[in-house]
């Protein structure tokens, strides 16, 4: 099996690699809205990214979209799953 090359974008993140982003184009579950949204303010993107298998970019726009949905600290506090 050959493997893929590792490329990152101009922001220094990970582009989307088939071994590092297994959940890539799979709709969120609640347990990892609930991380993402739980450890986002106090760890970092790219730790988050690898925990649950989606790019940078996807976790950064996930929680712009939360936000402006109000839905954050919803799942931020959530206290079900983490």
């Amino acid at each position: 099996m050959e493997s893929t090359a590792i490329s990152y974008d101009n922001f220094g993140r990970m582009r989307y690699h088939p071994e590092f982003h297994f959940s890539h184009g799979k709709p969120f579950s609640e347990s990892e809205l609930e991380y993402i949204c739980k450890f986002y303010e106090i760890d970092h993107t790219r730790t988050i990214a690898f925990a649950i298998g989606r790019t940078e970019h996807t976790v950064q726009s996930k929680v712009t979209s939360l936000r402006k949905k109000g839905l954050f600290d919803y799942y931020k506090n959530l206290n079900k799953n983490w």
